[in-house]
């Protein structure tokens, strides 16, 4: 039986570079910041959460892909970081084999799933998934409740979004959970650009009450904060994209306190 937590988060997105993992990171702080106890897993081989969060390469002793593939309990795997209330599992390229590796095994699907049973002190999980819809991906969402995914601000915003919803609805009836996508954030956003506006509109028009509010600017500062292992919170508290993920974060508690009633 799955230990009871609040809930599991996939943040996806199968294309790169429209601030998954900023997004990941920052609105896990800003709701840790209000006292809940958060997890994120680095699920992305790449392992820029883990940078992100201020962890280097030297200091992951155990990783995503041990868990997966090894098979080691996920509790050695987790990690605090400088952040109060919020913990890390860390990935390293280690990771970008675990599709090979994992083909033979039967229940391959549900890896991540079995193993996020045994974690019983947190309020939250945000799992930072690859950009791609993989069986890394594929084991994020049999773990999760929900699906989150950001959004950039551009001409081809909701390209391949079909394909993700259709991902999620296949591993739903596949695997008989009740996933369902959480919502959908604008992220990089310059207002000063006409096409960004239009983007917005017509993300608005399409997808309804599924959008958030909150809309991420883009700002060279969060782009800086990962080089110095700090969340945008730390490295530039009274910015715009600090705000930013502190109102997405609050604007995440309230739906998930709506859901939960």
């Amino acid at each position: 039986m799955r230990v009871k937590l609040k809930r599991i988060v996939s943040i996806a997105n199968q294309k790169g570079g429209v601030g998954k993992t900023t997004t990941a990171i920052n609105m896990a702080a800003a709701i840790a910041t209000k006292g809940h106890k958060v997890l994120v897993i680095d699920l992305d081989p790449q392992g820029n959460a883990s940078t992100g969060l201020g962890i280097s390469p030297d200091n992951r002793e155990y990783t995503a892909y041990d868990v997966l593939v090894d098979g080691i309990d996920i509790n050695k795997a987790i990690i605090k970081t400088h952040v109060k209330n919020l913990s890390l599992i860390t990935s390293n390229t280690d990771l970008s084999s675990a599709d090979a590796e994992l083909m033979n095994d039967k229940g391959r699907l549900i890896k991540l799933r079995n193993a996020i049973e045994k974690v019983k002190e947190f309020d939250y999980v945000f799992i930072d998934c690859p950009p791609s819809l993989n069986l890394l991906t594929i084991n994020a969402f049999a773990a999760s409740d929900s699906v989150l995914v950001p959004l950039q601000s551009e001409f081809y915003a909701l390209e391949g979004l079909s394909q993700l919803i259709l991902t999620v609805r296949e591993v739903r009836e596949a695997l008989g959970t009740s996933l369902f996508i959480d919502g959908v954030v604008l992220t990089m956003f310059d207002k000063r650009v006409k096409l960004a506006q239009q983007v917005e509109v017509d993300v608005r028009d399409n997808l309804k009450d599924l959008v958030y509010k909150t809309i991420i600017p883009r700002t060279v500062r969060l782009s800086e904060a990962p080089s110095y292992g700090e969340t945008i919170l730390e490295y530039d508290a009274s910015g715009r994209g600090a705000e930013a993920y502190v109102s997405l974060g609050a604007e995440f508690l309230i739906r998930d306190k709506v859901k939960q009633r």
